[in-house]
């Protein structure tokens, strides 16, 4: 589908979808514990339901495998999520079951390793053919070694799987490790389900390591739980607010949670934003813009709506230490970059660094999305501040984790049209 933005400000007050990180670990434990858990979320997404499925398939196996009757592999469609892949491939070592999974669109770029060789090394077997991975044996408990500049998923699979193991399991991650606040939104999600995790740092032949131990592995479901609304697509209507003067209110968000892209309400208020917070709502209004240097390593989903502000921010804006954005749905370091040039702002790589030179205004244009859901929404944003039109080709991308977005874009104000692409 084509999105033809038209130039317009937003305004108003939206209710924050739910949070797909926290649906993917909450709907994993829900279908691990030995008790029934309702668990409740306002809007799904392709990956949420891509777990739902996969989960679906992955539990009846798992009984086969507990009396003995499985004779065929399971198939689990991991579609283009990444998040699916790394939770459930522990998950499903762990019970033993063998599987295909199947990995679709860029997710068969995006490393494993070095999981496959722990989870290799601890009694699974895996091998890939193509875009599907080959899944056996069963994964026995012990110490599992990460570095800490790779996905913090790897961690969290592990940490999910070793709640339905039958012995300790300690991951050590190596120290700095990158995107900590996944790994606490795991910890809290296995809390509400009774399972505890013991965090301490150690040092071992001189390495300094964060580590995480379940020492009595155990699920007990509540009989219910809420998925908390989701910072990471609330940031995109906060960047917007950032840049009126009416602003946007975003309501439904826990403001002490453990997600870490609420670090979004910081980073605007240094882009000189209004930042004010009431109940479960947050809203940004513009003020005094001004440019800013950011280390995102921690928040490299937040890369998008910062740089859609900082486009039209006076001065020189860095993103710092954004290299992982290179193994997302698209090389999101060139894509947000391409997509600022191509509405004729200014901004280029440096390294690790997305560094942008704020303009007055975009002159509109036309943003291809390499089929990544957060480019998709950066150039919506981006929009507000353009003379033109913003045309926006594969805008059917935001489907992955907000498949409600330009139905909530045209709420807040905004003029979308859509045409499908053979038609155009």
């Amino acid at each position: 589908m084509i999105a033809v933005v038209e130039p317009g400000s937003l305004g108003g007050y939206i209710d924050a979808v739910s949070s797909k990180s926290m649906a993917h670990r909450l709907l994993i434990l829900g279908a691990l514990a030995p008790q029934e858990c309702e668990v409740s979320y306002n809007t799904s997404s392709q990956d949420i339901e891509a777990t739902a499925r996969c989960l679906d398939v992955l539990c009846t196996h798992a009984r086969m495998v507990a009396t003995g009757t499985q004779s065929e592999p399971a198939t689990l469609d991991c579609n283009e999520s990444g998040s699916t892949l790394r939770f459930l491939l522990p998950v499903t070592c762990a019970l033993g079951v063998s599987a295909r999974l199947v990995r679709r669109g860029r997710l068969a770029e995006r490393p494993l390793h070095p999981l496959d060789q722990q989870l290799c090394s601890h009694g699974a077997s895996i091998q890939e053919n193509g875009t599907d991975i080959l899944v056996s044996g069963r994964l026995r408990g012990g110490r599992f070694v990460l570095p800490g500049n790779v996905s913090s998923q790897y961690a969290s699979g592990l940490l999910m799987a070793a709640s339905v193991m039958n012995e300790p399991v300690e991951v050590l991650v190596k120290k700095p490790v990158e995107s900590r606040p996944y790994l606490q939104l795991t910890i809290e999600a296995l809390r509400q389900f009774g399972q505890e995790v013991a965090c301490s740092s150690v040092e071992l032949d001189g390495v300094q390591y964060e580590r995480f131990l379940v020492r009595e592995p155990g699920l007990r479901a509540p009989e219910s739980c809420v998925v908390e609304g989701d910072w990471s697509n609330a940031a995109f209507w906060l960047a917007a607010g950032a840049m009126e003067p009416e602003g946007v209110t975003v309501g439904g968000l826990n403001m002490l949670s453990a997600q870490g892209d609420r670090t979004i309400l910081a980073a605007l208020a240094a882009l000189g934003a209004r930042i004010a917070r009431k109940g479960n709502a947050a809203r940004a209004t513009a003020d005094a813009r001004r440019c800013m240097s950011l280390d995102v390593s921690a928040i490299p989903d937040l890369v998008p709506p910062l740089a859609a502000v900082a486009a039209t921010t006076p001065g020189t804006s860095r993103l710092q230490n954004a290299g992982r954005l290179r193994m997302k749905e698209s090389d999101r370091l060139e894509s947000v970059s391409s997509a600022i040039r191509a509405l004729h702002g200014k901004a280029h790589i440096e390294g690790d660094d997305l560094v942008i030179d704020g303009v007055s205004q975009l002159a509109g244009g036309t943003v291809r999305t390499a089929n990544d859901h957060r480019i998709a929404m950066m150039a919506a944003v981006m929009a507000t501040h353009a003379a033109g039109p913003v045309t926006i080709c594969g805008a059917e991308c935001v489907a992955k984790s907000y498949p409600t977005f330009w139905d909530d874009y045209a709420r807040l104000g905004g003029t979308v049209s859509m045409t499908d692409e053979s038609e155009a």
